[in-house]
């Protein structure tokens, strides 16, 4: 499917209102509950605006990824870059708040990024936005912390590890909840604690072989 074409001026408001309706029912009842019918009902709008705008249920979901995918791109960009992270004292500091906005912001949209990490096991639309700017938070990530000194010989495949290990906590924690693999609680603020320790200790601590 082909991103919407930005709209004009007169449509923007009311594009806005829908895909904040489109937020509200994906975030109440997953993607099931994301009807044409539902989202005009809670925008406020005719049916047919919604047709007119994003063609199909299809086209209205897709736009809504996008929307999201934009915001959460922006809270993440706003935390994790090099420039900022230079203000914090020492390395440990930079690498605690780098991972404490990938956890910040899954925990804050924990709901729609669950439904559209599982909608991508079975839409491949979905599935390849959402790897594109997961792929995106990486570089981001390897980008903002390449200036610190770290404990491996391969700078570029260690951060790209912490990444992963911190993005496929959280994403099971957004998909699967609390006590999948465990009966012993481990809430989001105790899980964004442990990563952050995890991933210092990692990039921070004794070199490899040791």
């Amino acid at each position: 499917m082909r991103r919407p074409a930005a709209p004009q001026e007169g449509s923007r408001r009311s594009q806005q209102g829908i895909l904040r309706a489109g937020f509200a029912v994906l975030e109440g009842g997953g993607v099931d509950a994301l009807t044409v019918a539902a989202v005009a009902e809670r925008a406020g709008v005719a049916v047919g605006s919604i047709y007119r705008h994003f063609g199909d249920k299809e086209g209205l979901l897709y736009a809504i990824q996008h929307a999201f995918t934009d915001m959460l791109r922006a809270e993440i960009a706003e935390r994790v870059s090099a420039e900022r992270l230079r203000t914090f004292p020492d390395p440990a500091d930079e690498v605690a708040e780098a991972v404490g906005a990938i956890v910040d912001a899954f925990r804050t949209h924990e709901h729609l990024l669950g439904v559209f990490l599982l909608l991508g096991t079975r839409h491949e639309a979905v599935k390849t936005l959402g790897s594109r700017v997961s792929v995106e938070g990486n570089h981001r990530f390897v980008e903002a912390l390449g200036h610190i000194s770290i404990a491996h010989s391969d700078r570029a495949a260690a951060l790209d590890f912490a990444y992963r290990l911190v993005y496929a906590a959280v994403a099971h924690r957004a998909t699967q909840g609390e006590f999948l693999e465990s009966d012993r609680p481990l809430p989001w603020t105790e899980l964004r604690k442990q990563l952050q320790a995890a991933v210092i200790a990692y990039l921070l601590g004794a070199p490899e072989g040791h």
